[in-house]
């Protein structure tokens, strides 16, 4: 496994080409930007390398049997399932923001699973292919980014009735050696973090869409690949020095818009080209498992809002007030119902094929429905305790100036024995996390990420079996079965 020293070397190997702000990006691990959601990344390899976190944060390979970093593995037990979630609220918790290696780590487990039931069927070679690049990923430890998001343009027009062919990413030309593809990847977590990219179709495809039913891998910083940041509220706080107004001082996370430009996949690096059939299945399983996934990093993320609203009402002086006490203890059964949902999911879950385990879908897309609604009102009850100061706080650079500071250190005090710059402090992470670059990937995030709200609910019903929960009723009642 690597070091977070060695992986940020490792990010520096790579010549990736970025746009940010207008302007390509020379250095892009050490733009102040940039730099927060490496950092982020970095944190999934120091706790593999800590002790106290072994158990939980790294798991033996099914491959070659060697200790990995959990992210490379596939899941082979309910306990691994389980271990992803309780892994994932830890590092929710170290960073308080999106530590972007679970797209990719999903989209392993998924793609396994259907490009194992694709040879069987169809006689293809496509699983022994990414038995070899995933043995490659957990060999080098590498972080891997999980693109399944299109533009996809018209949302009432099928991929092949787009008036731009472009709008998903599509094959272009098919050679004996490979293929070219050509298209774009939104909402890419971890984009420019990553060593790898995984695409995956975004929908399921007909068989007029069969140029679009694409899944492979392809270097970061491949030829023809472009990267455009995409903006936060609040980022170039990160450009004006200082770590106050940020609000998390050391970490966050970033989205990038993906260009395929033309871009030539080697044949070993393609698990699906035209298999329209397999398109759905992929979709529907990818999206499980990050489903899944939100029942352990918004949670964690939920505890570190919870701790700075019960930390701001001390420093104000409110901490004992009932209603405070309640909206609290509101916050925390919110949290810890989600984290059910994704325990839950978690421990039903059922082997594939494959070998590699599945979660339940219906519980995980019950556990992505609450985290579209929960989140939002941990956040609005967070901002109800810490009070308007939150949003109208003067820069740090008032604070540490020698005559305006002198004015804030007395007026904007709290409680006698708390620093004011602490209290300012505390007041900046609520309104990262629930205004600024945080909010990104805790509430919004918690409303798009994996799929919208309608997304789940489609697959609720999907899953809900509601014919053999009629029967139970008729059963229940007396109702006698009438013969046909």
């Amino acid at each position: 496994m690597l070091t977070a020293d060695e992986y940020i070397k490792s990010l520096r190997k790579l010549n990736l080409k970025v746009y940010l702000f207008g302007e390509l990006v020379d250095n892009v691990v050490d733009h102040p930007v940039i730099k927060p959601s490496i950092n982020s990344v970095a944190r999934t390899y120091e706790l593999a390398a800590d002790p106290d976190y072994r158990e939980v944060m790294t798991a033996q390979s099914s491959l070659n049997r060697q200790v990995i970093n959990r992210f490379t593995h596939l899941h082979q037990s309910t306990e691994d399932l389980i271990k992803k979630i309780k892994m994932q609220r830890i590092l929710g918790q170290e960073t308080a923001s999106c530590f972007q290696r679970c797209v990719g780590f999903d989209a392993f487990n998924a793609v396994d699973s259907v490009t194992f039931e694709m040879d069987k069927k169809l006689d293809t070679d496509y699983h022994h292919r990414f038995r070899r690049f995933i043995q490659q990923v957990q060999e080098k430890d590498l972080v891997v980014d999980g693109a399944m998001t299109d533009p996809k343009g018209d949302r009432s027009l099928r991929p092949s009735q787009q008036a731009d062919p472009d709008l998903y990413l599509r094959l272009v030309e098919e050679r004996e050696d490979g293929i070219v593809v050509k298209g774009a990847k939104t909402h890419q977590t971890g984009a420019l973090c990553s060593h790898e990219i995984l695409a995956m179709p975004t929908v399921a495809m007909g068989e007029e869409d069969s140029n679009y039913a694409l899944c492979f891998a392809v270097p970061s910083d491949s030829d023809n690949l472009v990267y455009i940041y995409g903006r936060q509220s609040s980022d170039t706080r990160k450009l004006e020095g200082g770590n106050i107004d940020v609000g998390n001082c050391r970490y966050g996370g970033h989205e990038a818009l993906v260009i395929f430009d033309n871009v030539f996949v080697p044949k070993e690096r393609v698990f699906m080209c035209g298999e329209y059939e397999f398109s759905g299945s992929l979709v529907e399983r990818f999206a499980g498992y990050h489903r899944q996934s939100y029942g352990g990093c918004k949670v964690g993320v939920g505890d570190v809002l919870i701790g700075a609203a019960a930390q701001i009402a001390e420093y104000n002086g409110v901490q004992r007030a009932s209603h405070i006490r309640d909206k609290i203890i509101e916050m925390v059964n919110l949290n810890e119902t989600i984290y059910s949902c994704g325990i839950a999911c978690s421990s039903q879950g059922v082997p594939t094929a494959s070998g590699t385990y599945l979660i339940d879908l219906l519980l995980a897309n019950v556990c992505k429905q609450n985290v579209t609604r929960y989140p939002y009102e941990i956040a609005r009850l967070a901002e109800d305790i810490a009070g308007g100061l939150m949003v109208t706080l003067p820069s740090e650079k008032d604070f540490n100036h020698p005559e305006a500071g002198k004015y804030l250190k007395k007026y904007l005090k709290g409680v006698d024995g708390v620093k004011t710059e602490n209290r300012l402090r505390m007041l900046r992470l609520l309104e990262n996390m629930t205004l600024g670059t945080a909010a990104v990937g805790y509430r919004t995030e918690s409303m798009h990420g994996a799929g919208s709200p309608q997304a789940q609910r489609i697959m609720i019903s999907r899953q809900a079996d509601l014919e053999n929960k009629k029967k139970m009723a008729r059963a229940i009642a007396g109702i006698e079965e009438e013969k046909q």
